[in-house]
């Protein structure tokens, strides 16, 4: 059974985890060392989302799927 229940589409999934990769490898390698870190965590969370195919966000403001 899940805690949570899918409320992002397969497209938008796929457009998560593809743009989270970019931005996780692109601060890495061109972005100084503090400033990398929390940008490349911000692109594991949308990497994570997708992957899961919930974003707490869209839950919260009433956006996504309607089942």
């Amino acid at each position: 059974m899940a805690f949570y229940r899918k409320n992002i589409g397969g497209l938008h999934q796929m457009m998560r985890i593809v743009v989270g990769l970019a931005a996780a490898a692109a601060a890495l390698i061109w972005l100084a060392a503090p400033i990398s870190y929390l940008a490349a965590m911000m692109g594991v969370a949308l990497v994570l989302s997708g992957l899961f195919g919930y974003c707490p966000t869209c839950a919260v403001t009433g956006m996504g799927r309607r089942s």
